[in-house]
């Protein structure tokens, strides 16, 4: 099964985000498809061939997490952004928040921090199994994801996603990130 690329251009234009910036983001996610598609099927030929005992195909499933996950995580971002409406402060996600973190304002200063956090990676807002929210840094694509969560909502904060519009004020990006989140988006993945 090969994986396409999705069309995010419908975020160009986006406050806060130049078109350079959203381009070059989507040229990179582009990548993780293609070396996505690349890896499955260099493994699929080694399986054929009965090379799995051998070294090369171990690295090759180690970097398939590497690939799908970035993949897989530019989805979940560019699908969470472009939202022009308010949080639904009556709505199930927004509920959520108040039951794990206390109120919104609780959540949001959590996510806000762990996005300011030195370094670079993903801010993921997670639903536990139990039905809990939590905030999780992802340092890498494929380590440190908690096993079973279903991810609510990304923010890539490598630099790639922001350094061109923002260079090292990463602060004045999270604000545009949250400017600009689709909630609509987000509330569908508690489901």
């Amino acid at each position: 099964m090969a994986y396409t690329a999705k069309d995010y251009s419908k975020l160009i234009g986006m406050a806060g985000f130049s078109e350079v910036l959203l381009k070059n983001h989507f040229t990179l996610y582009q990548g993780y498809v293609a070396n996505t598609n690349k890896v499955l099927d260099a493994l699929a030929a080694m399986l054929k061939e009965g090379k799995t005992g051998t070294p090369e195909f171990g690295e090759l499933k180690r970097r398939l997490g590497w690939e799908f996950n970035g993949m897989r995580l530019h989805e979940y971002y560019f699908e969470n952004l472009g939202g022009k409406e308010a949080l639904d402060t009556n709505g199930p996600l927004a509920k959520k928040f108040v039951e794990s973190f206390g109120s919104v304002e609780a959540w949001e200063k959590d996510f806000r921090a762990v996005g300011g956090m030195r370094g670079i990676g993903w801010v993921v807002l997670y639903r536990d199994p139990s039905g809990g929210l939590i905030n999780f840094w992802i340092n890498e694509h494929d380590a440190g994801h908690p096993a079973g969560c279903q991810p609510i909502l990304i923010m890539d904060v490598f630099e790639h996603a922001f350094m061109v519009d923002y260079g090292l004020k990463k602060a004045d990006y999270i604000e545009a990130f949250f400017k600009n989140i689709d909630w609509k988006a987000a509330a569908a993945r508690l489901r």
